[in-house]
């Protein structure tokens, strides 16, 4: 079980919609990755299950879509990451150790963005 090093990937556009199985399809064919996932697949999710890496399922808390040829961390795919993170839609099921790592990952979007992390609010 691993969380993702983070890539510092440049911001999309703040308003750019946020599509997650359209973002995953536009990844894998960007990632050279159709067949099975890689590292450059890897890079555009936070967590991924490493005894599984050759399995897409084992990839969650994907965060990023590809813009202009280019991964980018898309800002509203960062927000219903970290949604998820909170308990939406059911949660993810992740290793408890891998929760605070997957939620710093995520916070260092958020400061980019200029805000502060669900978690991290009042």
């Amino acid at each position: 079980m691993s969380v993702t090093s983070f890539q510092d990937l440049p911001l999309a556009d703040r308003d750019r919609e946020w599509d997650g199985d359209a973002a995953e399809k536009r990844v894998r064919r960007w990632a050279d990755a159709e067949d099975e996932p890689n590292a450059r697949y890897r890079d555009a999710h936070v967590w991924y299950d490493a005894k599984k890496k050759d399995n897409f399922t084992a990839y969650k808390l994907l965060v990023a879509d590809v813009v202009d040829g280019r991964l980018h961390a898309v800002p509203r795919g960062v927000m219903a990451a970290a949604a998820v993170m909170q308990g939406s839609r059911g949660g993810v099921d992740l290793p408890a150790k891998d929760a605070d790592r997957v939620r710093s990952h995520l916070a260092k979007y958020y400061a980019k963005m200029g805000e502060e992390a669900p978690w991290e609010r009042d």
